[in-house]
């Protein structure tokens, strides 16, 4: 066997179907119970457990007790950049598990991914945070810019405290639907948690839409104009 990362033994706790539905409900964000994630996954509770014990085992989750209940999240926002590069993957080749729908132009347009914001609205703000000199990519790093850490703090988001901090500020992720970048890490949170606390957008944690308001919507536009070639 040679030396190295075993990229196969995640692969087989990711590929079966049952486990890749519970990931993907993970990616709201939303801690979620056994009988909750049995029923995304279309199995009994017991085989439920059985998966996410597996799951567990594998680093891929973080499990949590309060009270009578356990809960369950993705470990990591690293997992949480892997399922999305993984369904852009998917999308691109037509593997699509459901025939669009209504929600599906939702989901396109805003959504949760894990815990920013991902869609046509991610990565519009994504490429107008690059185009006005706020983000800028060095090599494979993203990094923010002085004038970004005055956009940032003049948005009311607190830029020194997240950089003290042992999480990526800024990180780039494959957006699924739109094959382009949407902007993750503590930053990339800290801009989804500020929309909400500015009641622009709502998430709703069923289907991960992100639904911004019509005045929300407008304040968006004027703060991350679209990036012209």
């Amino acid at each position: 066997m040679k030396e190295g990362p075993d990229i196969a033994q995640v692969a087989t706790l990711i590929g079966d179907p049952a486990r890749a539905n519970m990931l993907t409900a993970l990616m709201s964000g939303k801690a979620l119970t056994v009988s909750e994630l049995a029923q995304e996954a279309g199995v009994t509770i017991q085989t439920a457990s059985s998966h996410l014990s597996k799951l567990d085992a594998g680093g891929l989750l973080r499990p949590r007790k309060q009270g009578r209940h356990k809960y369950f999240s993705l470990a990591s926002d690293e997992v949480a950049h892997v399922l999305e590069g993984l369904m852009g993957l998917a999308a691109g080749a037509g593997h699509l598990r459901k025939r669009t729908g209504p929600k599906d132009a939702e989901l396109r347009r805003a959504r949760v991914c894990y815990n920013h914001l991902a869609g046509d609205m991610g990565t519009q703000m994504f490429d107008s945070l690059i185009a006005q000199g706020h983000l800028v990519l060095e090599g494979a790093d993203l990094a923010l810019t002085q004038s970004g850490l005055a956009f940032v703090s003049d948005f009311e988001i607190d830029a020194e405290a997240l950089q003290r901090a042992r999480a990526p500020l800024c990180r780039e992720c494959l957006d699924w639907s739109e094959r382009r970048s949407h902007l993750a890490g503590s930053l990339g949170r800290a801009f989804l948690t500020r929309f909400e606390d500015l009641t622009w957008a709502k998430r709703d944690q069923k289907t991960r839409i992100v639904s911004f308001s019509d005045p929300g919507a407008v304040a968006f536009h004027r703060l991350f104009p679209v990036a012209h070639p």
